[in-house]
Parts: C-alpha cells; sequence; structure tokens
C-alpha cells in the first residue's frame, strides 16, 4: 500500500483470473458489491463499461452530500484484462478530477495481483478543494473494496 498527500494505492493478491475480475469490474452493476465505503448503493441503468469515453451513473447515499445522490463516472482507461478507470463527478457536471483506477497484473491463470488507486491529485478546483475533504475514502475502505473484490469473483 502507498498513500501520498494525494493518492492512496492498495494492492491483494485474488485468486481468479484477470478475466473474471475484469468482468465484475466492468459491470457497474455490480460494483456497490465491492463498495467498501459504503456510499455506492447502485448503478442507475447500468451498462457494461466496453471503452474510454462512457459514462455510467451511480446511486450513492452519504452525509458529506446531505443524504443520496447520483454521480456520473466518466471511463478515462480501458484495456481489456489489465486496466479500468473512472473519474467521478456530481451528475451532469464536469468531474472536478478525483479518479479511480483499477490495475490487473496476471500472475498465472487463477491469480491475479489488483491495485486499487483512489487519486485526487487532478483536482485543481479551490472551491472543490474548500468543499471536499480528500480523501473521503480511506485505506481501510479501500482494502475493504479489494477483498470484496476478491469474494466476489470466488462466488
Amino acid at each position: 500500500m502507498t498513500t501520498t498527500d494525494k493518492q492512496i494505492t492498495v494492492k491483494r493478491t485474488v485468486n481468479a483470473s484477470a478475466h473474471d475480475i475484469f468482468d465484475v469490474l466492468t459491470r457497474p452493476d455490480r460494483h456497490a458489491a465491492l463498495d467498501g465505503s459504503g456510499f455506492v448503493r447502485s448503478a442507475d441503468h447500468p451498462q457494461r463499461i466496453t471503452a474510454t469515453g462512457q459514462t455510467f451513473t451511480m446511486n450513492m447515499t452519504g452525509e458529506h452530500m446531505g443524504g443520496d445522490y447520483q454521480t456520473d463516472n466518466h471511463v478515462t482507461a480501458y484495456h481489456t484484462n489489465k486496466l479500468v478507470a473512472w473519474q467521478t463527478s456530481p451528475t451532469g457536471t464536469q468531474p472536478p478530477g478525483w479518479e479511480w483506477l483499477w490495475e490487473l497484473a496476471p500472475e498465472g491463470p487463477d491469480s491475479t495481483v489488483v491495485t486499487l488507486t483512489y487519486d485526487w491529485s487532478k483536482v485543481t478546483d479551490k472551491d472543490v478543494l474548500r468543499q471536499v475533504s480528500f480523501p473521503m475514502v480511506t485505506e481501510d475502505q479501500l482494502e475493504e473494496s479489494l477483498a470484496n473484490l476478491a469474494a466476489a469473483v470466488s462466488s
């Protein structure tokens, strides 16, 4: 695990193929079960992520937003069985710069090192930096997301 003042990265070896893990990560309808923060509730009209440039909407909840809200997630990276990433924003707005990156490194047919990075280094808007207390998700919550992913691909 690596923590800087603008990024948290956690890693875990998952006993599943990169293909099976990528299959779960690219299905927004599975994200609520993976989320270790408790913010993600469900996907709104979920469709599989298949390319950069796509946007998927998630139903969220959190006191930091006064209860229930939605986010648009703009896919910024997509490489089959290796990488998927997105920047999150309140629905209907452009992403202010925080990003989620899931990287997969196969260690054989049934073992993959999964790296999850929560990166807010591209947030430059001073109003956003005043309003949002980064990091909003802790290292422990990211570790929980990796544990949830491991459970999801083994079931």
